[in-house]
């Protein structure tokens, strides 16, 4: 996080089943309650307004989950992070849960800037020759699809978003699609193919790639961290 007084810090979490039906903000107000319950010592702005130093990652669309969900936040003191996770957890909703944290190092880039891509594990509706269609999709110069921009529709081609589409049967899709400079959702492109209908849709990895390496946010501009674990 560029430019700030404290002990910087990101965190890793989960978000899966029911509560992926609440949004982005919802998920906010659920883990500055958390910081609250676990007593965190939050860094917090100056002025008129205080609020504490915490700044999320990419959104996430509601009713998708996740596994690899970020965001950076500020300590005012220092803190033995290896219980932070487990304690987050506990006071978290059923379904949200803190799989990671590390310390962040200084005037580290903010994550929607840094995050690359993102990798998706996509349930769709059963369809016999998916394969066939994801493949010849992928040889078309574009892929079209209708988004809503500013309150109207427009037609996007998001072939340039996508990544990899691979398909593992008639019912399940793995894509990574591009997060910049513009991104889209697995079920944007599956509309673009065409004749492909997203059921669930679960974020397994988010991407930073820098100087030819590519890196998960919890290995990328932080110092050594405790050992992770992974959401079941």
């Amino acid at each position: 996080m560029k430019g700030t007084n404290g002990i910087p810090v990101r965190l890793r979490y989960a978000k899966r089943g029911k509560i992926r039906w609440i949004g982005h903000r919802d998920v906010a107000r659920a883990m500055e309650r958390a910081f609250r319950v676990v007593q965190l010592p939050l860094a917090f702005t100056e002025g008129f307004s205080p609020h504490p130093k915490v700044s999320f990652g990419l959104a996430l669309s509601t009713g998708h989950e996740s596994d690899a969900e970020y965001l950076d936040l500020v300590l005012a003191e220092p803190l033995d992070l290896e219980p932070v996770p487990a304690r987050l957890s506990d006071a978290l909703p059923d379904g949200m849960a803190v799989t990671g944290i590390a310390h962040l190092a200084d005037r580290a880039p903010a994550l929607q800037e840094a995050v690359t891509s993102v990798s998706w594990h996509v349930e769709i509706e059963p369809m016999a020759g998916a394969s066939g269609r994801v493949a010849a999709a992928m040889r078309e110069p574009a892929l079209e699809t209708i988004r809503r921009r500013k309150g109207r529709e427009v037609v996007e081609d998001v072939r340039p978003v996508v990544r990899s589409i691979t398909v593992r049967d008639d019912s399940t899709v793995d894509m990574e699609l591009n997060t910049q400079p513009r991104s889209a959702k697995p079920g944007e492109v599956l509309a673009a193919i065409g004749g492909l209908t997203e059921v669930r849709a679960l974020r397994t990895h988010q991407w930073i790639e820098r100087d030819g390496a590519r890196l998960e946010p919890l290995d990328a501009d932080t110092r050594p961290h405790v050992p992770q674990v992974r959401a079941s």
